[in-house]
């Protein structure tokens, strides 16, 4: 039986206008600095890459890689987004995408059809075996549920934190922090609405 309902459709169909606005707005971003550094240039491309993933995956049309080459690529998201800092400053910035790339890999981990196939082979394991099969098959859902509900908290704690920024001065931006908010003044809404987006996904059926 599909879980499919109206409801659930509407909320689907907001978050893919959600994400393709961010793609978007990440790729009018990109066009617009020529001069981008190659670090903030894969940036940008990785950006875009998660959120037109994100725009698809509430239809079923699958992220642009496959299976378990999509847990791998984002994977290496989460990583170069973490290794390429190179102060705490920097890597407290970095941590927010770095979360969302990691959440999109957990979220891309298992296979359309895998529960379902998981179910049809635990109905064949034989009754000695059932116990400590239902254990394992436990053991395994409460941490899903554990993960699952860390990286939606943090992710909401980020999209608040974000959403609640006050806009940069355009004339009067000091520092370096100031000046690179400055040239993408609406930068702060699209993360937030990134890490907004990317927590209600968790935890909807898709």
């Amino acid at each position: 039986m599909s879980d499919r309902t109206p409801a659930l459709d509407a909320v689907h169909g907001m978050l893919t206008l959600l994400f393709a606005a961010v793609a978007l707005h990440v790729l009018w971003h990109g066009v617009r600095s020529p001069g981008a550094v190659r670090r903030d240039r894969l940036d940008l491309l990785l950006h875009f890459t998660m959120a037109a993933a994100m725009a698809s995956m509430p239809w079923s049309l699958g992220p642009p890689l496959p299976g378990r080459a999509a847990t791998v690529f984002f994977t290496a998201a989460t990583l170069w987004f973490l290794l390429t800092a190179r102060t705490a400053a920097v890597f407290a910035d970095r941590l927010t995408p770095a979360v969302g790339m990691a959440a999109m890999a957990w979220m891309s981990r298992t296979p359309p059809g895998a529960a379902a196939s998981e179910t049809v082979a635990a109905a064949s394991v034989p009754a000695a075996h059932h116990t400590a099969a239902h254990g394992h098959a436990a053991g395994a859902s409460t941490t899903a549920t554990l993960v699952t509900v860390g990286l939606t908290v943090y992710l909401l704690g980020c999209a608040l934190r974000s959403l609640t920024r006050p806009m940069p001065a355009l004339r009067t931006a000091t520092g370096p922090a100031h000046r690179a908010a400055a040239t993408d003044p609406y930068g702060y809404v699209r993360d937030g609405a990134m890490s907004l987006g990317t927590a209600v996904m968790l935890l909807l059926p898709h």
